[in-house]
């Protein structure tokens, strides 16, 4: 049996989450989406002095250690207000923060972790690149060995904060190590670093309060200290991340998913058309109990696999199938709650738009839908 209660600690950051974004986030959740505007003080300041940037992060550095759950938890709860403060957050404190915590060296997460932990240093992660987006191994950034540092060459795109970023999570190919199949290398890269650029800022259909850049390296010099692990074997690492990945950004389907339930809910309740409210009508009533039904299907595929991940196992499946399915039930629900509120649903007016525009790119983001579909199958067919 699944039991996925939260634990007291949990509960007690849920609650603290839910009153920060009430007070912080909530009132200019419109104005970051229509300015395409990243609260960066917010961001820097009261996210980390609130202890939300450290929740995956380990207690002698700053962080609370919580786990998955806690930080899926932290997610769903920004994205029922801002998905797009709660994206930066996943590449921030997850995609970044949580892989150097995973895989760097004690000196390394010293002198990187209680910056990003505090606010001090925002995060990024820069794997995509204009050639190589779902197909990650066909990326063609290079990272030459020189010694006493790494030169890197190449163009990242679509990297979420990279107008933004401090410190990066870079990975790059190394031509030098013959003996990988597919040599990959990792480097932890400052924004002040030399031959390093942000490139051209991308404005997106949604999320646009997150912010998202090229990066390009043009003759970058890293420091040798700043490779993590061993040169050109940053591949397990990689897949490792994805998952974790996956699963706590879900947890911004959920958030939209609940969102709109509660919107479309009150709105049939309280919408008269011929004489009596449209929750009345059997087609209004199924819209609201299609999403209903995925968003307890969501919150248990989300946080089971979340909670997998604390335990350590292997959820290449079932992290698939979390992101899968809450991704695209969340472009339903938005869709619904669009159809449900009619003309109100198309303005501006109501959040309704911002949250289908929100939830297309989760199909999209940290792998398509049907980079999921065949991870699933694949986990399916090659077991005995």
């Amino acid at each position: 049996m699944i039991d996925i209660t939260l634990t007291e600690e949990q509960r007690i950051i849920k609650d603290m989450v839910e009153r920060f974004t009430e007070k912080e986030i909530a009132p200019i959740a419109s104005e970051i989406d229509e300015e395409e505007k990243f609260p960066e003080e917010i961001f820097r300041k009261k996210m980390g002095e609130a202890g939300l940037l450290g929740v995956l992060m380990p207690r002698e550095y700053g962080g609370s250690d919580a786990g998955v759950v806690a930080a899926t938890v932290v997610i769903e709860v920004i994205s029922k207000v801002s998905a797009s403060v709660a994206l930066s957050f996943g590449a921030h404190s997850v995609l970044c923060a949580n892989n150097l915590k995973e895989n760097c060296s004690p000196e390394q997460k010293e002198r990187y972790l209680p910056a990003l932990i505090s606010g001090e240093a925002i995060g990024a992660m820069a794997l995509t690149e204009p050639g190589a987006g779902s197909d990650a191994m066909g990326i063609t950034t290079t990272a030459r060995n020189e010694g006493d540092e790494f030169v890197l060459n190449g163009t990242k795109t679509l990297i979420t904060n990279g107008p933004v970023a401090d410190v990066l999570l870079v990975y790059a190919k190394s031509p030098a190590c013959t003996d990988q199949r597919i040599p990959i290398s990792a480097f932890i890269v400052e924004k002040d670093s030399p031959g390093f650029s942000v490139g051209k800022r991308i404005h997106k259909m949604g999320m646009r309060g997150s912010p998202v850049s090229e990066i390009i390296f043009e003759d970058c010099r890293v420091p040798f200290e700043n490779l993590i692990g061993k040169e050109g074997q940053a591949l397990k690492m990689l897949w490792s991340g994805l998952n974790v990945e996956r699963v706590t950004l879900s947890g911004i389907c959920l958030g939209i998913l609940h969102s709109c339930l509660d919107t479309a809910s009150h709105y049939a309740r309280e919408r008269q058309q011929f004489g009596r409210p449209i929750a009345e009508f059997q087609m209004v009533q199924k819209m609201i109990a299609d999403m209903s039904t995925s968003k307890t299907a969501a919150h248990l595929m989300i946080y089971y696999a979340a909670q997998e991940a604390d335990k350590g196992r292997r959820i290449n499946r079932e992290a698939a199938e979390a992101k899968l399915f809450s991704s695209e039930a969340a472009t339903r629900a938005a869709l619904d709650t669009i159809q449900i509120l009619g003309g109100y649903g198309y303005t501006r007016e109501f959040p309704v738009e911002r949250w289908m525009r929100d939830a297309k790119l989760m199909e999209i983001g940290a792998g398509t839908s049907q980079i999921m579909r065949y991870i699933i199958a694949k986990e399916l067919l090659s077991s005995p």
